[in-house]
């Protein structure tokens, strides 16, 4: 079940770059970077009250982040995030509707250790989705 909003996520060709313009023009602090090997990005976060913005920049060429900067250089919104209560059910439940889940459907993990899964833009209304699932803390 979908519970809130977790983030939007811009893709970036800079993290330092993009840091020092939200910093510069909005006054906001970009948390320190951390590394998706997996997913072949560099990651850094906006901490808001009740989300995050999510900063990615490839770390490699083959990345999928690096393929979206080929077609739009300068970067923009890539994907946003909702959270769910359980990943595979949630996404179980969207397929059996008709939705696809991006890869063989079984959860990743993102950089906190949290599972996740991408729904097709197809399926949501031309846009990227990631389920993410909250641990508890």
């Amino acid at each position: 079940m979908i519970t809130g909003l977790s983030h939007v996520s811009i893709a970036v060709p800079s993290l330092e770059a993009a840091a020092k313009r939200l910093n510069e023009v909005y006054g906001l602090e970009v948390g320190a970077a951390k590394v998706n090997e997996a997913q072949g990005v560099r990651l850094a976060y906006v901490e808001l009250s009740n989300a995050r913005i999510e900063l990615m920049e490839p770390s490699r060429p083959d990345s999928p982040v690096a393929k979206f900067l080929e077609k739009h250089p300068a970067g923009g919104i890539h994907h946003f995030c909702l959270n769910v209560d359980d990943v595979p059910s949630t996404a179980a439940g969207i397929v059996s509707k008709g939705a696809k889940v991006l890869g063989d459907g079984s959860p990743q993990r993102n950089v906190h250790g949290e599972r996740i899964a991408f729904v097709h833009p197809k399926d949501f209304l031309g846009a990227l989705v990631e389920l993410e699932e909250k641990r508890d803390t």
